[in-house]
């Protein structure tokens, strides 16, 4: 007597296959990663013990939630781009111009009647006030009186020459200022006019950086005034 097996009854006696999740390179759970973990969960679930509605809508809500959050961020992110790309446009006028920016550095260019400029920062009145210019050596070069001056904003400019009105060659050079308040000598911050060569776009928190003329870079966020 002959008995028949059909191929059914074969294929039942192996293990099934196993169902390949998506690849994932950058470690992030995707719309399609979570659908791949619902349908195994569905495959492999007791019969006895199918999964609960309640439970059903739940999932399903949490990856409609994760989805809407990926696709949220993904706007966030292009429209920082804009945003930054926009600023680079605008700022890109500034290529030639001079910025105020707070700082004791300063570049004398080699142009024909080139000076440097700019403000001291004072909060109070202040009298004896001096501005001391330095080489890129630390040499004193230049020494200038401002008087006495009531609180606020004092203008200064210096046309590039030494004490004995000597013109002095282009570079960088170091502005400190000095007033007496009452008796007691103090420092006073400084705003230097800087020229703009370049502008470029760096990362969307630095956003624009102004590159100027003495190979220093600013954030043009940090800009107090634009063509003074």
């Amino acid at each position: 007597m002959t008995n028949s097996v059909n191929n059914s009854d074969i294929r039942d006696l192996y293990w099934p296959q196993e169902t390949k999740a998506p690849e994932n390179t950058n470690g992030q759970l995707k719309q399609e990663d979570f659908f791949a973990l619902l349908t195994e969960q569905l495959a492999q679930q007791d019969p006895t013990k199918p999964v609960d509605n309640d439970q059903m809508i739940a999932q399903m809500t949490s990856f409609t939630m994760a989805d809407s959050l990926s696709k949220l961020q993904s706007s966030f992110e292009g429209f920082a781009a804009n945003m930054n790309s926009s600023q680079a446009l605008a700022a890109s006028g500034l290529i030639g111009q001079q910025v105020l920016v707070i700082g004791d550095k300063g570049t004398l260019t080699d142009a024909e009647g080139a000076e440097l400029s700019g403000v001291i920062i004072n909060e109070k009145a202040a009298h004896d006030m001096k501005i001391t210019i330095e080489d890129k050596s630390g040499q004193t070069v230049r020494t200038m009186s401002l008087g006495s001056n009531a609180a606020g904003n004092i203008e200064f400019n210096w046309d590039g020459t030494d004490n004995s009105g000597n013109p002095l060659p282009p570079g960088n050079y170091t502005i400190t200022a000095t007033a007496k308040v009452g008796e007691q000598r103090i420092d006073l911050p400084t705003a230097i006019n800087r020229h703009v060569n370049s502008v470029s776009l760096a990362s969307s928190t630095q956003g624009v950086i102004l590159n100027l003329a003495g190979e220093e870079s600013v954030k043009l966020a940090d800009v107090l005034q634009i063509g003074s």
